[in-house]
C-alpha cells in the first residue's frame, strides 16, 4: 500500500474518531443554582457556618459531569473546587467571625456554562474582648513603655487604639489580630492603660470593647528649670535686662538634658548649661513680655514662664498736616509729635524729632513743626522722634495736594424749547469732589457735587418765557480754597413751538387759468429756523423743502397748466414741533384766448349752419305751390305720398300734419283794414287721409303758415265764391 493510500486512510479514522466523540458527547442544561447558609443566616462569632451550594443540572444521558463551583463574597473570590458528581458542594466557615459578614454568592461553570445563585448576606456579630500587656508597671518620667494589644479569635483588617487615662496615645494598623507600640509618660502620676479595637469590612467598621486596664506607676525627674530676669522691679523702655536659664537638681548620673529660652515664639538661645541674655527693654502695645525656660530630657519638657511689664519711654510720633487739604505749591505745615513721655526719666526737650525726606527744608523754630511747599504730584513724608538712644518712627503721611479747577466748559445737551425742560452739563479739571453752581442771567439755580472720575455736573431747567438766556458754570474744588474757576458765558435762544399755521394762495379766488403764476404762501408764529416742505394730497414727496430763519415761506408755480389742478399743503417744523396747514384745492381753468378761440369757431360753425339753413329753405320754398300773393290764405293741397317715400315705411292711422310757411304779398287795396307790421306766422292744419286726399269738412289736418305782412287790409270775401273753407281766426 502506497503512501497516498495510508494518508487517506490515516485521515478516514481522525475523522470517524472525532464523529464518534462527538456523538458521545451528553446534552445538560444548568436549571438553576441556589446558596443555602446553614444554620441560619445571623449568627454570633465563634459560630460554624456551612454554605452550601445546591445545583440543578438536567442531562441527556443521566451521567455525572465535572462541576466548578465558586465560592464569592462581596463579589470577590473566596474559595474553588472541582467535583465530579452531583451531590451539593459544601464550603465550611469554622468559627466564624466578625470578619466572615457579608454577601455571599455560588456560581456553577460547566464546560463553559455558567449560571449564578442569589445573594445570601451573613451577619455575625459579636467582637471578642482585646487583651492589653505591658512590658512594665512603674516607669520613670521620660522612660519607654511597651505595650501589645490582642484581639483574639479575630481576623481581618485591623486598627488599634492604645489610651492613657481616656486620651488617645497611639494607633496601629494591620491584618494581625495583635499590635505592638511603645509610648512615653509624662507627669509624676498613676496612668491607667487599655487598649481597643476595628475590624473594617467592604461595607461597615465594627468596634470591639475596652480591654483591661493596665495601671502603670510613673516617677517624677527631680531636675527643675530656672527662669531669672534682672532688673525685678518697674522696667522703662530702653532698661538693659540680664535673662538666665538654668536647671535644677541635676545628678551626674542623670541623662543629658538641654534648655531653651524663648521671648514668645521667638527662640533667644539654647544650651546644655545655664544660659545668659541680655537685651533692650522693648515694650509690647498693651502687653507685657513673656520669657519662656525650658529644661528637655529624655523627652520629658519641664518650663518656668515670667511676664514683665515695660513702661513706654515715649510714644510712637505721629505726623500731621495744616490744612488738611492743600493745592499744588501751597505751603503747608507738617507736626511730628510723641503725645506721652516717662516724666521719671526725661523730659519733653528731651525728644528729638526729625521729618524725612529731609531737604531743604524751612525751619519753623519749634520742635517738631516743619514747613514744606506742596510738590505737583503725589509724595510721602515720615518723622522719627528719639530719645536716651531709642528712636521710634511714625507711620508714612501720603501728601495728595489738590489741582485747583481748570479748563470749566458749559454745554447744553439737548434743544431748548419753550416750557420744556432741557439738561445743562458743566465739566472742568481738577481734584475731586467738586463743587459746581450754575447761574441764569447772574441768578444762581443749583448746585452739584462732583465725586467720580471724568464724570459731569448735570443740571435741569425749564425757560417759562421766549428770548435769549445767559447761562455760566462756576467751580472750586475746596470749601476752603478762595480760588473758584468760572466758564465762559452760554447764550441759549428758546426755541417757540410753532402755532397758527396758515397757507394763503395767490390769486386768493383759487380759479385760475392756465399760464397764470401760482402762489402759496405758508406763515406760523414761533421761531425759527423753520423748516418749510409743500405736498400734493396723496404724495409722501415733497414738492419744495428750504429751511429759513423766517416763519413764512413761499412755494412758485407758473406757469400752472390743467395738471395742476390739485388739493395742495404745507408743513413747517423748527426743532420743538411739527405743524400742518389745511387743505388747499386749486383748480386751473382754460386759458381766455383759447375760450375766445372757441367761441369765434363756434360762431362760424353757427353762421356756417344757419346759411345751409337758409339755402335749404329757400330751394324747399321753390318747389311748393305758388299763391296768390292778393290772397290773404289759401288751401294748399298735399300730394298724397307715394309708398316708396324714405321716412314713411308704412301706413299709419292716424293723421298726417304738414306745417307750410306761405309769404304773402303786401296789399296794395287801401281801402283794406291795415292790421300790423312784421312778419305774423299763420299756421294751417291740413289732414291728409289714407289715400293721400284731403277731406275738407273736417279740420283734421292744417296747414299754418306764416304770413310776411305790413300794413295791409283784408277784403271782404265770400267763401261761397272762393269755394274755401272757414278758416280759424288769425292769432295775435
Amino acid at each position: 500500500m502506497g503512501l497516498p493510500q495510508r494518508l487517506i486512510l490515516t485521515l478516514l479514522s481522525i475523522y470517524l474518531y472525532s464523529a464518534t466523540v462527538v456523538n458521545t458527547q451528553q446534552e445538560f442544561k444548568i436549571q438553576s443554582v441556589e446558596l443555602i447558609i446553614e444554620p441560619r443566616n445571623d449568627v454570633t462569632a465563634g459560630t460554624n457556618v456551612t454554605l452550601r451550594c445546591h445545583a440543578t443540572v438536567s442531562t441527556s444521558t443521566g451521567k455525572g459531569l465535572i462541576r466548578e463551583y465558586t465560592i464569592l463574597k462581596n463579589d470577590k473570590i473566596v474559595y474553588t473546587k472541582t467535583i465530579g458528581s452531583s451531590e451539593d458542594f459544601v464550603y465550611q466557615l469554622h468559627n466564624a467571625r466578625v470578619f466572615s459578614t457579608g454577601l455571599y454568592q455560588c456560581k456553577l461553570d460547566i464546560q463553559g456554562d455558567t449560571k449564578l445563585s442569589k445573594a445570601q448576606r451573613l451577619n455575625v456579630q459579636g467582637l471578642s474582648q482585646p487583651v492589653l500587656h505591658l512590658n512594665t508597671n512603674v516607669v520613670n518620667e521620660g522612660e519607654e513603655v511597651q505595650a501589645t494589644c490582642i484581639a483574639p479569635g479575630e481576623i481581618g483588617s485591623f486598627i488599634f487604639f492604645f489610651f492613657d487615662n481616656d486620651e488617645q496615645i497611639s494607633r496601629v494598623e494591620g491584618l494581625s489580630n495583635q499590635a505592638k507600640t511603645t509610648f512615653r509618660l509624662s507627669g509624676a502620676d498613676i496612668h491607667k492603660i487599655h487598649c481597643s479595637y476595628k475590624i473594617r469590612t467592604a461595607e461597615d467598621t465594627f468596634p470591639s470593647t475596652k480591654s483591661n486596664n493596665v495601671t502603670v506607676s510613673v516617677k517624677e525627674l527631680s531636675i527643675t528649670p530656672e527662669l531669672k530676669i534682672f532688673p525685678d522691679s518697674t522696667i522703662y523702655e530702653g532698661d538693659h535686662l540680664n535673662i538666665s536659664c538654668s536647671a535644677k537638681n541635676v545628678h551626674s548620673s542623670s541623662e543629658g538634658y538641654k534648655l531653651f529660652l524663648s521671648q514668645g515664639t521667638k527662640l533667644l538661645r539654647t544650651g546644655n548649661s545655664t544660659i545668659n541674655h541680655n537685651m533692650v527693654a522693648v515694650p509690647k502695645a498693651s502687653e507685657a513680655l513673656t520669657f519662656d525656660c525650658r529644661v528637655v530630657v529624655r523627652n520629658v519638657e519641664k518650663y518656668s514662664e515670667k511676664k514683665i511689664l515695660v513702661v513706654e519711654l515715649f510714644s510712637v510720633p505721629s505726623l500731621t498736616m495744616s490744612p488738611t487739604e492743600v493745592f499744588q505749591g501751597q505751603i503747608m505745615t507738617l507736626t511730628c509729635n510723641s503725645d506721652r513721655f516717662a516724666s521719671q526719666r526725661i523730659n519733653r526737650e528731651d525728644l528729638e524729632y526729625t521729618l524725612y525726606p529731609s531737604k531743604n527744608l524751612p525751619s519753623s523754630g519749634k520742635p517738631g513743626v516743619f514747613n514744606v511747599k506742596a510738590l505737583q504730584n503725589d509724595f510721602n513724608y515720615t518723622c522719627s522722634a528719639e530719645a536716651k538712644g531709642i528712636k521710634k518712627d511714625s507711620k508714612t503721611l501720603m501728601i495728595r495736594p489738590k489741582v485747583h479747577v481748570s479748563a470749566l466748559k458749559i454745554s447744553i445737551e439737548d434743544k431748548v424749547i419753550l416750557k420744556k425742560s432741557f439738561t445743562i452739563l458743566c465739566q472742568s479739571n481738577g481734584s475731586l469732589p467738586i463743587n459746581y453752581t450754575l447761574f441764569k442771567d447772574n441768578v444762581q439755580v443749583g448746585t452739584k457735587v462732583i465725586r467720580e472720575q471724568n464724570r459731569q455736573a448735570v443740571f435741569v431747567d425749564v425757560i417759562n418765557e421766549p428770548g435769549e438766556r445767559q447761562y455760566r458754570c462756576e467751580a472750586k474744588n475746596s470749601l476752603h480754597s478762595n480760588k473758584t474757576g468760572s466758564s465762559q458765558h452760554l447764550s441759549v435762544n428758546v426755541i417757540v413751538p410753532l402755532s397758527q399755521m396758515t397757507l394763503a394762495v395767490i390769486p386768493s379766488s383759487l380759479k385760475i387759468s392756465e399760464g397764470e403764476e401760482l402762489n402759496f404762501i405758508c406763515s406760523v408764529n414761533g421761531t425759527g429756523p423753520v423748516t418749510f416742505k409743500w405736498y400734493r394730497t396723496g404724495s409722501v414727496v415733497p414738492l419744495q423743502t428750504n429751511t429759513t430763519t423766517e416763519t413764512y415761506s413761499n412755494l412758485e408755480i407758473k406757469p400752472v397748466s390743467k395738471n395742476d389742478s390739485d388739493e395742495y399743503y404745507c408743513e413747517a417744523s423748527n426743532g420743538a414741533n411739527k405743524v400742518r396747514s389745511e387743505n388747499v384745492n386749486v383748480q386751473v381753468f382754460m386759458a381766455p384766448w383759447k375760450k375766445g378761440l372757441i367761441v369765434v369757431a363756434c360762431l362760424l360753425l353757427l353762421l356756417l349752419l344757419v346759411l345751409l339753413l337758409v339755402a335749404s329753405m329757400l330751394n324747399i320754398k321753390s318747389k311748393r305751390v305758388k299763391v296768390d300773393r292778393a290772397e290773404v290764405s289759401v288751401w294748399s293741397k298735399r300730394k298724397p305720398e307715394t309708398e316708396s317715400d324714405d321716412e314713411i315705411s308704412e301706413v299709419s292711422n292716424e293723421p298726417n300734419v304738414e306745417y307750410t310757411e306761405v309769404v304773402h304779398a303786401r296789399s296794395t287795396d287801401p281801402a283794406r283794414v291795415p292790421l300790423r307790421k312784421g312778419t305774423d306766422t299763420v299756421y294751417s292744419e291740413l289732414q291728409n287721409s289714407p289715400n293721400g286726399a284731403a277731406d275738407p269738412p273736417d279740420y283734421g289736418s292744417v296747414e299754418y303758415a306764416e304770413l310776411n305782412r305790413e300794413q295791409f287790409e283784408i277784403s271782404q270775401y265770400d267763401p261761397q265764391v272762393h269755394s274755401y273753407q272757414d278758416l280759424p281766426e288769425p292769432v295775435d
